[in-house]
């Protein structure tokens, strides 16, 4: 049986937050209409729990490892064997979260500078070259501005050789209240539409396989 690696990646420090929810949720989803034909084997990966440091802008680009620290090696094996990936942010001065700029700027890894370039102008490594789907989903407050968290994540997709196939916005009702999407009809109905479509992009990347 073909099988297909989902992983989330959720820059929410809370718990059984919105952001959370709706990627598990999404996650979920693509996996039944997946099924029985193929295996979804889903990893979800809370970045407030990793323990990551910032980027020391070291400069150096190692040859047979992603960083000279390891504080994120788990995190970096997962997002280079995913077929998919799911990142997610609450929506903090109309950015990311910490924790996901955090881990934004630490996958400058993925595209490491070429110092050895034959003339001055920017050369990059491309450590992947296998390009994957992916959703943006991000979560403000009611009337929350979501492009400029929307710009960063999108750069990092790109980054990384993710393929934009969507952005899941929730405006939250209520910030003193965790998981409030999972009863918003409107977000649901969003997240099976994702749901449907990236699994029809991964049908057809399991066939051409």
């Amino acid at each position: 049986m073909s099988s297909i690696n989902i992983l989330c990646i959720s820059g929410s420090p809370v718990e059984g937050s919105s952001t959370d929810f709706i990627l598990r949720r999404l996650a979920a989803e693509i996996g039944e209409r997946l099924t029985p034909k193929i295996e979804t084997r889903i990893s979800f990966v809370k970045l407030s729990n990793t323990g990551e440091i910032a980027c020391q802008a070291c400069g150096k680009a190692p040859e047979e490892e992603f960083c000279i620290y390891h504080d994120l090696d788990e995190t970096y094996s997962l997002l280079e064997k995913c077929d998919c990936l799911l990142f997610g942010s609450p929506v903090y001065f109309d950015s990311v979260s910490a924790q996901a700029k955090l881990f934004i700027d630490r996958c400058n890894c993925f595209r490491p500078a070429d110092f050895n370039a034959a003339d001055d102008s920017p050369r990059f490594i491309r450590l992947l070259e296998r390009r994957r789907p992916g959703v943006i989903v991000l979560v403000g407050s009611e009337g929350g501005w979501f492009e400029g968290a929307r710009r960063v994540v999108a750069g990092f997709f790109k980054w990384v050789e993710v393929v934009n196939e969507g952005v899941i916005t929730y405006n939250s009702p209520d910030l003193g209240k965790k998981g409030t999407a999972a009863g918003d009809e409107a977000t649901l109905r969003w997240i099976a539409e994702r749901a449907e479509h990236v699994a029809s992009i991964l049908k057809c990347d399991v066939e051409d396989r």
